[in-house]
């Protein structure tokens, strides 16, 4: 099945733009691979010829749903050729970037497959196992994402991102309260009845894995991981250490924050409030019938980021969220 289209108008928003659909789009479709292009001419045609070959292999009714991210080279150009080639391929294209979170975003959203796929095309991930993340689901329907963990550091910026991801990765843990052995990994296969409330969370850039991954988990879905191997990126990163690193932490927060903020808030108010009742006793011993301005000022900040923080739980606990769809 072959889909061109273009979001070429002026001033369209390109996240309600439907992809226009084939005359077999009836056709009964059990996967959908997600794979967002931005710049990949020298290797987007391998990794969709590596995707199709692996589905194909596996007997699985799938569609590969090729997402241009307003390329600057000719990744368009090759991906609508590729077309023809390949029947299972559906190309949607943006007339402008809006980041690999949005296409992955828009690529659920116009997926036909109950289970969903996001990889990258810059062959780093072992596509070719990807029949192997969805038999998972398939097999056990109390699993709800398989996230391939990478047992390797492949990317640019290697002595600062290990430690750095590792230290994020630690915090991520310490406050969904279960391990994770790969935060940010772009390889995952999930159901996608389940990941349609956490949509609108998704921000445009790479965070957007972040952030499906602390959906779910937050939300008492099973989350398995399997390990892989990751392999050295072909052509220029996009990856900007200091501004995706930093956004990366930002969007865990965010996430605790949007579903359990007690977690984050607590902390520091109990804290604030232990050293400012030490510092009272302090100062009664030292000094008599007089308490320091800066021990008010610690009992007064713990007290307002705990009211916040009670506040904050009671907004998420009276929020009401779009349900996931029925499973069949």
């Amino acid at each position: 099945m072959a889909v061109n289209s273009r979001f070429d108008r002026p001033g369209t928003d390109i996240s309600v733009v439907p992809a226009q659909v084939s005359r077999d789009s009836n056709a009964p479709v059990e996967v959908t691979v997600v794979l967002p292009c931005y710049n990949e001419q020298a290797h987007v045609l391998a990794e969709i010829e590596r995707i199709c070959t692996a589905m194909d292999t596996s007997g699985l009714q799938y569609e590969l749903l090729a997402i241009d991210d307003a390329s600057t080279d000719h990744t368009l150009e090759i991906l609508r050729g590729a077309a023809g080639r390949f029947p299972r391929l559906r190309v949607l294209a943006f007339h402008r970037n809006g980041g690999s979170g949005t296409a992955r975003r828009i690529g659920t959203e116009q997926a036909r497959g109950r289970i969903v796929v996001w990889t990258d095309a810059d062959m780093t991930y072992p596509n070719e196992r990807i029949p192997e993340f969805v038999q998972l689901l398939l097999q056990d329907p109390h699993v709800d994402q398989v996230v391939g963990a990478r047992t390797s550091e492949q990317g640019s910026h290697k002595f600062l991102r290990v430690p750095a991801k590792w230290l994020i990765r630690k915090i991520a843990e310490r406050l969904a309260g279960t391990r994770i052995p790969d935060l940010n990994s772009g390889l995952r296969a999930f159901r996608r009845d389940v990941s349609l409330p956490y949509l609108r969370l998704l921000p445009p850039g790479f965070s957007c894995v972040t952030t499906i991954t602390m959906a779910f988990l937050h939300n008492q879905h099973d989350v398995r991981y399997l390990p892989i191997a990751y392999a050295r990126r072909s052509g220029s990163s996009k990856f900007h250490f200091v501004r995706d690193a930093y956004r990366y932490f930002l969007q865990v927060l965010r996430m605790v924050m949007y579903f359990n903020p007690l977690k984050v808030l607590m902390p520091p108010s109990l804290l604030l409030l232990t050293v400012g009742s030490g510092k009272v006793v302090y100062d009664l011993v030292a000094h008599p019938v007089r308490i320091a301005t800066n021990t008010v000022l610690l009992l007064c900040a713990g007290l307002i980021v705990g009211a916040v923080a009670l506040l904050a739980d009671l907004i998420v606990r009276s929020r009401i969220d779009w349900p996931p769809g029925n499973r069949s």
